[in-house]
């Protein structure tokens, strides 16, 4: 009889709706067309391509000329950073973000400062992750281009105030870009509201396709491509479309807004039985990131003495799949870079466990899940500390 699997790592990835996966499979044969070909073949790619933007912008509340499609959220937030510093550099080379964004903005920042003469902000977080509007506004100065904070953060689910950090960077000149990868799906996307210039996707976060995303950019906000080739995306990104991708996105996208009530009602409701069950259970466990203010899937911990990688391997033993932190940094013995900017010492942030939920985890995954860390970790625990 083959083991009981319970997935708790939907933000490290979701799996594919089967009906996204539908709205794609006829733009792998039938319509194959490359969407930058002039006959009907192409022209018929070319469409899907342009009604998908038509979809997203709707849910970004924005024209569809605003809509770059991309590679994922990395992509999205290299061009971002990069693509918008370069083009704004006669006004400036300072750049703010924090310490607890996706590699893919704070390498990109630290590539830019050690190469590319540009200086940076990087600001500091409370202990439940959230960014000062008030230290925003003290880093942002003449020659701050560009800032970038993510909406809700990977490894603790802290949601930040973007509309109140956008703000404060317009007062000062700059444009300000948001990582929503974690967001999409949980959080409006309404660019209007959130009064971003520039905000990142990823397809696979929402029940999407892997290897797409998409970007919002502000309509008059010029980005130096990152990526140079053909006349892709109004000049902005060169590449053949993936087609099918465009398309999975937009479709998944649409049916994570339609079903939003549904689904977000779903997810609370499975986290707090989560967490509940947790700390009642196991204990010295913590939960990690803000205690309200976080994303409706999202449950981290830190478990004192033990070390997460150990655990990780221990669950996955038994069927539980779950992070030590974010899916790019699985296997490094190093603590979480997030949990120590969060004021957590060193022996503690190599104890943290990622647990998020999705739309189809039960009660019975919840308790499986419960059962299963209650038996692992006092095991582990005394194991290190006999």
């Amino acid at each position: 009889m083959p083991r009981r699997t319970v997935y708790l790592d939907h933000s490290a990835t979701t799996p594919t709706d089967p009906r996204v996966v539908d709205a794609m499979m006829p733009y792998f044969t039938e319509i194959y067309g490359n969407a930058a070909s002039a006959h009907h073949v192409g022209r018929r790619a070319e469409q899907a391509v342009e009604d998908a933007r038509e979809r997203v912008a709707r849910v970004f509340n924005c024209k569809p000329s605003e809509v770059v499609f991309t590679s994922g959220g990395t992509e999205s937030d290299n061009l971002a950073v990069r693509g918008a510093a370069f083009k704004m550099g006669h006004q400036g080379n300072h750049l703010i973000t924090t310490p607890i964004e996706h590699s893919a903005i704070l390498r990109t920042v630290e590539q830019m400062a050690q190469y590319m003469g540009f200086e940076r902000t990087i600001l500091p977080v409370d202990h439940t992750g959230l960014v000062d509007v008030e230290d925003f506004a003290a880093a942002c100065r003449e020659g701050t281009t560009v800032a970038s904070v993510m909406y809700a953060n990977n490894e603790v689910g802290t949601i930040e105030p973007i509309p109140q950090l956008a703000a404060m960077a317009h007062e000062h000149g700059a444009v300000f870009h948001t990582d929503a990868v974690q967001a999409a799906g949980q959080l409006t996307l309404d660019v209007k509201a959130l009064g971003v210039d520039m905000m990142s996707i990823s397809a696979h976060k929402f029940y999407g396709p892997k290897g797409v995303g998409a970007l919002y950019i502000r309509d008059g906000l010029s980005v130096l491509p990152n990526q140079s080739g053909g006349s892709h995306e109004n000049n902005r990104r060169g590449g053949t479309h993936n087609t099918p991708g465009i398309v999975g996105l937009a479709a998944a996208l649409e049916l994570a807004y339609a079903e939003f009530p549904q689904r977000t009602a779903h997810y609370k409701h499975m986290r707090d039985l989560l967490i509940e069950r947790v700390l009642a259970t196991i204990p010295n466990a913590m939960l990690t990131g803000h205690p309200e203010q976080r994303l409706s899937s999202h449950a981290s911990f830190i478990f004192d003495g033990v070390d997460s990688n150990t655990l990780i391997m221990h669950l996955d033993l038994k069927g539980l799949a779950a992070s030590s932190a974010s899916a790019c940094k699985t296997g490094n013995p190093e603590p979480s870079s997030v949990l120590l900017a969060l004021g957590y010492p060193r022996e503690q942030a190599l104890g943290s466990l990622r647990l998020t939920v999705g739309k189809d985890t039960t009660v019975e995954d919840i308790e499986f899940a419960v059962d299963v860390l209650a038996e692992t970790i006092p095991r582990l625990t005394h194991a290190r500390h006999p």
